[in-house]
């Protein structure tokens, strides 16, 4: 069990570090009361732990509702940080232990429910801390033990409820109640106690004190233990008689209920010394004439104001049964069996009475009373309800003149005469509903000119005719919801002067015309047609209904039948200038005109929720209008994106309610464009987690003044995970962006690549042999001083090679030692290497190139390729290693095209092969003086002695 208690405490203390690290403006397990900033519902959570509850509340809340949970404990000081608390709800969990001081703290509490739960014992310092508490409820739990000082700190409490526990100790409730002396209530009805002995005394405070329902045998040995209790009920205690009275001081009790016990009244009343006028007689089984004369007599000179007589099994009354009693006001007779009221000819001597209940009875029929001759000129309420009247005859009340209220709800009522109210002109109050009455005529109500509230609500009335209520001048309040009303003429209002609410709801009316509420138009506040037939074909129509109800302030067009009001005409509300409040719920609008609300200027409330498979799309400036528009319910009404143009004008918007939407994206701008919303509930909408929602995220994590509704249980759309903890980090990478950097150049090489392999090839080839033999080369040299291999590299066409091997290679290289060494393309190559790699390094292991220049050898790839390197050596190296021989004379117009070959001829002076023998010794002569030079320059010393004696010998 402690380690269960352990587990429990640590995932309360996660859950209260999980909420602390969200900062937006939403409550994980509360909803605050968009009416009161300071009062917080959370109902029904299904939490265990009240951290997990109250953590995340603020410091000022005044009002809390936790009821409806798991809680199994209080800890101590569950409640510290409320110090303003004034309010609190904690019934219907399964609290079985308070820890002491649990309380502790809450200095301002009024108020604490703990009724519905399973606690057993409620020991010392478990209130503690509770020092202005007033009403305490700890009715409905198994309390079957209370220690003395347990309401030891409740000093101010007044009302104390016990009531449904399993309390057999009285002596032991005194004693802990008998330091409280502001308490004015306890209850202990419905437990266990079967004495009241007791060593303390109840607090002189305490007023009213019940225990009905328990096992009493003996009401205690003390002479006074209600020496101060005005009102107490000691009903249903079935072992009680009347010597548990005896010497028992109820001299201040003013209310004695008693029924159901084993008393005879007569002797009680012999015996005790309560005033006779105090006592209730109800269910003391006074169920004959002759017992209720009896107990007139014993009335006779007591002053009885009211005389209640309820559940006696009383089924007929005498003319004489009352004769004998003193004059009461208040007679009720509820819960017995009568069949017959006779006219209230058994009270005709009690011309004074002024109410009289004959509630839960068995009348079938009120008579008419026009030839009675005795008359109650001061009753002024007498009520009828849960009989089983079928009819009531005309004049049935006309020896009452002067009533003001009649009851006769909830009977079998079928047929009202056209004289049944004769004579009633000072009736306020008519209640016929929940009856079968079929028809209405005018005669009916012709004598009630000062009615002001009549009510014919779930009867069977189809027609409302002409002047139905023409004589009802002074009627405020006209309830005719739940018939079956499927008309109502032209004038069916006349004479209405005074209506300010009419309640038309739940009927089968199918069309509204302006001339229905003509002549009510200049007062009607309220008028309510909730689920009726009304529907409409066609968007035109001739006329607003409400064109003329100027003052009309609240109208209910919710849930018509069978499919709803699908279209609503343009201009429709045309004329309800003064509407506060506008109900269209549970309707399937397929469309709202973007004029449908453009009239309602001072619009406070709208509510066009539950129409789910009606309207998918609120359309621009729908809304525009509606500046004073306080609290907008757009529930389950199938929306699925809204815009900014929508809500643009609802400045005064404090509530919006969006729940049960296919809503994914939430635009963040309407909200911020709202500036005065301070609620907004988006449960169960599919919020998506993605990137669009990424202003939305940011928003709700930093709202500070708009409460989103249970933002923790917000789902995303896909239910892998609660939108707050959805993280759009990544969202400010510009994806878009990156991939369009990272594949445009991607896309473009690939495009540009089949060009540039068509094109330059072998430029692109031979600029990567270049670099990588001139690296090699470079750091070859820096690092080894590695002598050049060749004097020089030949560059030829195989169609020139016999010049070459007869002309070339005996001139320059001579039998035994050679005087320069060449490199050439079949002699000095590595077999099996790469040929472009072995053109490279023969050029960079080459003092000097010679090309050997033919119109052949111009036309030679390989040729090309041979010049291009030396003359990057020549270029870019700024080294002097090309020379140019031309077998044959080449136009410059066919040079022209050579570009690289026309470059080199512009840097370098270029050598003619001449044709005479002569010509030919000075050509060998010359090319040997440029190789001569170019070997002087580029060797190292050992090498430059060896070729200077060389040169010296010829």
């Amino acid at each position: 069990m402690a380690a269960k208690c352990l587990l429990s405490v640590q995932l309360c203390y996660m859950s209260v570090m999980l909420v602390t690290l969200i900062s937006a403006y939403s409550f994980r397990n509360c909803i605050r009361n968009y009416q009161d900033d300071t009062s917080f519902n959370c109902i029904q959570r299904f939490q265990r732990c009240v951290s997990d509850l109250v953590s995340d509340l603020p410091h000022n809340t005044r009002a809390l509702n936790i009821s409806h949970n798991l809680l199994t404990r209080l800890p101590q000081k569950a409640f510290h940080k409320f110090s303003q608390l004034i309010s609190l709800h904690i019934d219907f969990n399964a609290l079985e232990t308070l820890e002491e001081y649990a309380f502790d703290g809450l200095y301002s509490l009024k108020m604490l429910n703990l009724s519905f739960n399973k606690i057993q014992h409620l020991k010392s310092k478990m209130l503690a801390g509770l020092s202005n508490l007033t009403d305490l409820f700890l009715n409905n739990n198994n309390l079957g033990a209370i220690e003395y000082d347990a309401f030891f700190f409740l000093g101010t409490l007044k009302l104390l409820n016990l009531r449904s526990n399993k309390l057999q100790n009285y002596s032991q409730i005194v004693k802990s109640v008998s330091t409280l002396t502001s308490l004015r209530m306890l209850d202990l009805c419905y437990n266990f106690l079967a004495t009241l002995n007791h060593s303390c005394s109840l607090p002189k405070s305490l007023i009213i004190l019940k225990l009905c329902n328990n096992s009493l045998v003996s009401l205690g040995n003390k002479q006074s233990p209600f020496s101060f209790v005005h009102i107490l009920d000691l009903s249903n205690n079935t072992a009680l008689n009347e010597q548990c009275f005896d010497n028992l001081d109820l001299g201040n009790v003013k209310y004695l209920q008693m029924k159901f016990n084993q008393i005879s009244i007569l002797r009680f009343l012999n015996t005790s010394n309560i005033k006779r006028g105090h006592v209730d007689y109800s269910g003391m089984g006074l169920n004959d004439n002759s017992r209720l004369q009896n107990l007139c007599e014993y009335l006779r000179h007591s002053e009885v104001r009211r005389l209640a007589l309820q559940s006696n099994n009383i089924s007929s009354l005498q003319t004489n049964t009352f004769d004998n009693c003193p004059e009461f006001k208040i007679i009720d007779f509820s819960r017995n069996v009568l069949k017959n009221s006779k006219c209230l000819n058994f009270l005709k001597s009690k011309s004074s009475v002024q109410s009289v209940t004959i509630e839960h009875n068995q009348l079938n029929r009120l008579y008419s009373c026009s030839k009675v001759k005795y008359h109650f000129p001061h009753l002024v309420n007498i009520s009828y309800r849960y009989n089983r009247i079928l009819s009531v005859a005309d004049s049935a009340f006309s020896n009452a003149p002067n009533l003001l209220s009649l009851k006769l709800n909830i009977n079998n009522i079928a047929f009202l005469n056209k004289g049944a109210f004769k004579n009633l002109t000072k009736l306020k109050l008519l209640r016929l509903d929940n009856n079968l009455i079929t028809d209405l005529f005018s005669s009916s109500f012709g004598n009630l000119s000062n009615l002001q509230i009549l009510n014919l609500r779930n009867n069977r009335i189809s027609v409302i005719f002409d002047l139905t209520f023409q004589s009802l001048e002074n009627l405020e309040i006209l309830d005719l919801g739940g018939n079956k009303i499927t008309h109502v003429t032209k004038k069916a209002f006349s004479g209405l002067l005074k209506l300010i609410n009419l309640y038309l709801d739940r009927n089968n009316i199918k069309l509204l015309t302006n001339e229905m509420f003509h002549q009510i138009q200049n007062t009607l506040l309220t008028l309510d047609l909730q689920s009726n037939q009304i529907r409409y074909i066609s968007k035109e129509s001739s006329l607003s209904p409400f064109k003329n109800l100027t003052k009309l302030r609240d109208l209910k067009l919710s849930e018509q039948r069978p499919y709803g009001i699908t279209i609503i005409p343009h201009s429709y509300f045309k004329g309800l200038r003064s509407l506060k409040s506008l109900f269209l719920s549970g309707n399937r609008i397929m469309k709202l005109p973007t004029d449908a609300f453009d009239d309602l200027v001072n619009l406070e409330f709208l509510s066009l929720d539950n129409s789910c498979d009606g309207i998918s799309k609120i359309y621009d400036g729908i809304f525009r209008h509606l500046k004073k528009l306080r609290v907008l319910n757009m529930e389950n009404m199938g929306i699925q994106s809204l815009t900014e143009e929508v809500f643009g004008n609802l400045t005064n918007l404090h509530s919006l309610l969006l729940s049960r939407n296919p809503l994914q994206i939430m635009n963040v701008t309407i909200i911020q464009n709202l500036t005065s919303l301070r609620y907004l509930d988006l449960r169960k909408c599919p919020i998506s987690c993605t990137c669009d929602n990424t202003p939305f995220k940011n928003w709700s994590d930093n709202a500070s003044e708009v409460q989103i509704v249970y933002f923790y249980d917000l789902m995303c759309s896909d239910q892998s995970n609660h939108f707050y903890k959805f993280d759009n980090s990544v969202c400010y990478l510009d994806i878009g962006k990156y991939l369009f950097l990272s594949i445009s150049p991607l896309l473009i090489l690939l495009m540009v690549s089949p060009i540039v392999y068509l094109k330059m090839y072998w430029k692109i080839k031979y600029t990567y042999y270049i670099f990588r033999s001139w690296f090699n080369d470079h750091w070859r040299r820096m690092e080894d001083k590695t002598p050049y291999k060749y004097d020089a590299f030949i560059s030829y066409n195989s169609k020139d090679e016999d010049w070459v091997l007869q002309q070339l290679l005996p001139n320059l290289e001579m039998e035994g030692t050679s005087f320069f060494k060449l490199c050439l393309h079949h002699r000095d190559f590595e077999l099996g290497r790469n040929i472009v790699d072995n053109i490279v390094d023969s050029i960079y292991n080459s003092r000097k190139t010679i090309c050997v220049v033919s119109r052949q050898y111009l036309r030679s790839e390989w040729c090309s390729l041979e010049i291009q390197m030396a003359s990057y050596r020549l270029f870019h190296e700024m080294k002097d290693v090309l020379i140019l021989i031309f077998l044959e004379k080449i136009p410059n117009r066919e040079l022209s095209t050579y570009h690289r070959i026309r470059r080199v001829m512009l840097k370098k002076t270029y050598i003619d092969w001449p044709e005479t023998t002569e010509e030919q010794e000075f050509f060998w002569t010359k090319l040997k003086e440029a190789l001569r030079i170019s070997s002087l320059m580029g060797c190292d010393t050992s090498e430059c002695e060896e070729k200077k004696c060389l040169i010296s010998s010829q």
